[in-house]
């Protein structure tokens, strides 16, 4: 592919590839599976092979982190989803208690379990990282996870700094941890390709929809990850699951869940619900990744439009005077306006460790966003939230 197309002209040539395979009835568009890539199907729900990990998995599972209600829980173990993800820091920590609760009658070989430790804070020490995951144990009442992350970085340094990789080792030696992994929001590549050099690493977690700017080269890590034999699981699918901060142009999500799955080095996908109808959505996408025309077209491959999702592309950071972390107050912004999430938008803003009114001291934005994005409105929009008492937000 010649990866000097730029965003749009790339993807308006998928998705002709793709509606024009599907008219013809050959039913789904598949990119080149790593010849590690296993993909089966068992009463009617795909599976695929999560690498060299051998964990036989469904291709879309549930990601909990917005989760309040046990039942979505229990509806999607029942349903046939069997692995969960969730994090040391979701809900406060909530999260993990609440699955342990739920999870503690059930056979430990009936699902699998993932959680993540924040590599927010480079001086955070192996003992440091280890401690704080010996608390999401105690919370989930678990001998052990399936799969210890690494949880968003975003440079191939801070992927392979010493303390935290070799708390993560140390943490799989002793068998407290089946697999190790590293999650990230952005410079997607860049991470996933450190996590293959490392030759440490079982699993890479990206964000990976059809809406982000570096698909070529996304693509191309993945496939390099996949082959490698690491286990390829993504998040954000959605693209911030609106078009307009005032939701009423909605994204079709199950389109965009079904576009990340056309590509088979992708073994499996954690969206997020917080309702029963969302989950049932996702079931159907469990059985079936063949998209129309339609739903291709809904995804508006072949036009300018961005929507809430921010690239994470980090050019902004450089350009900014007071080096704000500008892609990390953008995802706030999409879990407010997007998903209607205010306490994960206020969770997120409060790990920045931000000092007074953001922006304030600028006259004028230095940041040209790639998307176009109003990065001043924005932050200072969602900067707001940080003045709102925390028990007045749930």
């Amino acid at each position: 592919m010649d990866k000097s197309l730029d965003r749009r002209k790339f993807l308006k040539l998928s998705a002709a590839g793709a509606a024009g395979s599907i008219l013809a009835g050959s039913g789904t568009l598949h990119a080149s599976p790593s010849p590690l890539t296993k993909t089966t199907a068992s009463n009617g729900i795909i599976h695929r092979t999560l690498g060299r990990t051998g964990m036989k998995v469904p291709v879309v599972n549930l990601g909990v982190m917005r989760v309040d209600n046990p039942r979505i829980v229990t509806m999607a173990l029942d349903g046939g989803m069997t692995f969960l993800d969730t994090a040391h820091g979701y809900q406060n920590g909530r999260n993990e208690e609440m699955l342990g609760e739920l999870l503690k009658d059930r056979p430990r070989d009936s699902f699998y379990l993932a959680t993540k430790v924040s590599a927010r804070g480079a001086d955070m020490s192996t003992e440091e990282f280890i401690s704080t995951f010996e608390i999401s144990l105690e919370r989930l009442k678990l001998d052990y996870v399936d799969i210890l992350y690494l949880h968003g970085p975003s440079s191939r340094e801070a992927v392979l700094q010493e303390e935290h990789l070799g708390a993560l080792i140390k943490l799989r030696e002793q068998g407290r941890t089946r697999f190790i992994g590293v999650t990230t929001h952005s410079n997607e590549p860049e991470v996933i390709r450190a996590a293959v050099e490392s030759g440490e690493y079982d699993v890479v977690c990206p964000a990976y929809n059809f809406n982000m700017g570096n698909l070529p080269d996304l693509k191309d890590a993945i496939a390099e990850a996949a082959g490698a034999g690491l286990g390829v699981i993504v998040m954000k699918t959605m693209a911030g699951a609106y078009w307009d901060r005032e939701r009423q142009d909605p994204i079709n999500t199950r389109a965009a869940l079904k576009w990340a799955l056309q590509n088979e080095n992708i073994h499996t996908s954690i969206p997020g619900v917080t309702a029963f109808h969302e989950l049932e959505d996702n079931f159907e996408v469990m059985k079936d990744i063949s998209m129309t025309p339609g739903e291709i077209g809904d995804l508006r491959l072949d036009r300018a439009d961005t929507g809430m999702y921010c690239l994470g592309c980090e050019k902004c950071t450089a350009q900014c005077p007071q080096k704000m972390p500008v892609p990390d107050i953008m995802r706030s912004y999409m879990y407010a306006y997007g998903y209607r999430d205010l306490s994960l938008a206020r969770a997120t803003m409060d790990t920045l460790g931000l000092n007074g009114p953001a922006c304030e001291s600028c006259n004028s934005c230095a940041v040209k966003c790639t998307q176009g994005f109003d990065v001043a409105g924005k932050i200072r929009d969602i900067d707001r939230i940080r003045q709102v008492p925390s028990e007045f937000i749930s």
